[in-house]
């Protein structure tokens, strides 16, 4: 069965692992940020170099599309915590270009869970609706907009926090500002001018 010859090449790559590793990493993270992005695979190993960050550096929250369906749900629990509990001083939401989740269709998803076993009645009883969760997959754009004014005006998240958006190529690796955090606190006078990867 593959997913016992998986588990078992996983456990065996975590001894060796365990053999060699040198020191333990800190809980916090060494540069006071947290990213909320997208759990595509392609940017595991990319996108934090493409950034000039590394491994610990940072806070990530992955999901989905990096969409914000409930403002009160995982996602937010999870940037309260990096804010208040692990010193986290900025916050990136980072959306990336040729999206997998674009290509979604509700109704081919809904059959595809129907078919695995799901019980209809569980998905027509979702809160936000599955259309709902979808729907920030098809504008990759407007989806980190949106997340960055949802994250500004939750009463959990202190306003000194700034919030950026960006867009990140996973082909070129080019990172592109959509919303600057800094520009209330006129620490940027001129995003237009900001090149890409210039941005910190």
């Amino acid at each position: 069965m593959v997913g016992v010859s998986l588990l078992h090449e996983m456990l065996q790559h975590n001894t060796r692992w365990i053999a060699e590793r040198s020191r333990p990493l800190s809980k916090a993270p060494q540069k006071r940020v947290v990213i909320f992005t997208c759990m595509d695979t392609r940017l595991v190993e990319f996108l934090e170099p493409a950034l000039g960050l590394k491994r610990g550096d940072a806070k990530m929250i992955k999901n989905a599309g990096n969409t914000l369906v409930d403002p009160g749900g995982g996602v937010v629990r999870s940037l309260v915590v990096a804010i208040h509990a692990l010193q986290c001083e900025e916050v990136f939401v980072i959306g990336h270009k040729d999206c997998g989740m674009t290509q979604l269709d509700e109704n081919a998803l809904r059959q595809t869970m129907i078919a695995r076993g799901v019980p209809p009645a569980a998905i027509d009883a979702l809160e936000p609706s599955l259309g709902e969760w979808l729907g920030g997959f098809h504008d990759p754009l407007g989806n980190v907009e949106r997340v960055v004014e949802l994250l500004r005006a939750n009463p959990l998240i202190p306003g000194d926090v700034p919030i950026h958006g960006l867009m990140f190529d996973p082909g070129s690796g080019i990172a592109e500002v959509l919303v600057a955090g800094y520009a209330d606190a006129g620490r940027i006078t001129d995003v237009s001018q900001t090149k890409p990867n210039e941005y910190r």
